[in-house]
């Protein structure tokens, strides 16, 4: 079950939700919209699943910055969200979607324990400016069944993220060998 914006904000009061900075005026009625960070990554060459993925990192600058087609591009969000009672689920949202870029496909669950700022794949359609502020997607949170599992206390690689982070895949793929 997903929670409307006023239960978001109840459970924020509550604490059973974090969102820092948090701002009530960002609440829909089904979710949190979330905006994009000060930082970013770029890659432009191949990647390879075996190898550690680090490329730098840049400071998106105040006046923005184009987006590329055919890059990709690593950010991170505004806020960081925690919840030890809801996972969470961020997306893109049509307003950046309508500008043709993809937000997040690949991994938007956030686990019960999840205490992170989210790291981002973005993927522009064509040449697009974004700044570092905007709004980019919208994060739900959602009822879980079953007993609490809590991520963190699984010690999962991704359970304290506050930047960007890059594929850990490299580190499965060489523990096997």
């Amino acid at each position: 079950m997903i929670l409307t914006g006023p239960e978001i904000a109840k459970a924020i009061e509550r604490g059973d939700i974090t969102i820092d900075p948090f701002d009530d005026r960002r609440l829909s009625p089904n979710a949190y919209d979330w905006r994009l960070g000060d930082t970013i990554r770029v890659c432009d060459t191949d990647l390879d699943a075996a190898r550690d993925s680090s490329f730098p990192e840049h400071a998106l600058p105040a006046e923005g910055m184009v987006l590329d087609s055919g890059k990709l591009y690593l950010g991170v969000t505004h806020e960081r969200t925690f919840s030890e009672r809801y996972a969470q689920m961020i997306n893109g949202d049509r307003t950046i979607g309508t500008l043709g870029v993809w937000v997040h496909v690949s991994a938007p669950l956030g686990h019960v324990g999840h205490a992170i700022r989210w790291t981002l794949e973005i993927r522009a359609a064509r040449p697009v400016r974004i700044y570092p502020g905007m709004t980019f997607g919208k994060i739900v949170f959602l009822e879980t069944r079953g007993e609490l599992a809590s991520y963190q206390r699984m010690g999962r690689k991704y359970t304290r993220s506050n930047g960007i982070d890059a594929s850990r895949l490299h580190e499965e793929l060489t523990s096997k060998s």
